[in-house]
């Protein structure tokens, strides 16, 4: 099936493309929808060459170690793009991805979307600005994960989430829309499944956890202390 005009405007990168512009690319694109828990990509697979966004849900994309631990290093919703390699790189699934809720996901055809981008080069230069901003925030992940002490990674992926899946308002404080697991953080800020409890306990003044996965910021000052390495 294909995606529809709508879904289409949906995706950051295709956001405000005149009308006929979108009705080129429709003919390209295929509509997916996957259940939660499904493997949408598995690493090491051989990519076709085309460009994969979420249309609705979310995924959540993974990479296991040679010794089997497995960390997540992103979660994506609506209107984000993923899976570079199968247009810019080896064609080869660094990564795998895996529906973190019930989820559609489009692909439209390399050929189809170089035609597109030589008629708006604002399409490249917003997938270049999507790129860029995910290495760095890899390249901070990764020195994060080497420097930092486990507490600062912890507050700073709180932080992180807060700032890309947004809060709302509630009578503790100020919660995450996003529920974080246990096993979720723990795997995401490299750090076992017990030493993510235990440290959320610690700071059980700053940061509230509830059953199911809710994370609500009692103290947002000092959390932010937290963070920057002010204070343990």
């Amino acid at each position: 099936m294909q995606a529809s005009l709508e879904q289409l405007s949906q995706v950051i990168v295709f956001a405000g493309l005149e009308t006929a512009d979108q009705i080129s690319l429709q003919p390209h694109t295929l509509l997916q929808r996957h259940p939660k828990g499904e493997i949408i990509l598995h690493e090491g697979d051989h990519l076709p060459a085309k460009l994969y966004a979420v249309v609705s849900g979310s995924i959540q994309i993974t990479k296991t170690a040679t010794t089997g631990k497995e960390t997540i290093l992103r979660a994506l919703a609506a209107g984000e793009i993923f899976a570079a390699p199968a247009l810019l790189g080896n064609g080869i699934s660094p990564a795998t991805v895996t529906a973190e809720s019930d989820c559609e996901i489009f692909t439209i055809e390399r050929d189809a979307l170089l035609k597109a981008i030589q008629q708006n080069p604002e399409i490249a230069l917003r997938m270049l600005m999507i790129f860029n901003t995910r290495i760095q925030l890899l390249h901070e992940t990764v020195h994060g994960l080497v420097s930092e002490r486990a507490i600062v990674r912890l507050a700073r992926l709180i932080q992180y989430f807060a700032t890309e899946s947004g809060t709302k308002s509630s009578p503790q404080g100020t919660s995450l829309k996003v529920k974080l697991s246990y096993y979720r953080m723990a795997r995401s800020s490299g750090i076992t499944y017990e030493e993510c409890v235990r440290l959320i306990k610690s700071i059980n003044s700053v940061v509230a956890y509830s059953r199911g996965g809710q994370i609500t910021i009692l103290d947002t000052q000092k959390l932010d202390a937290i963070a920057s390495g002010e204070i343990d």
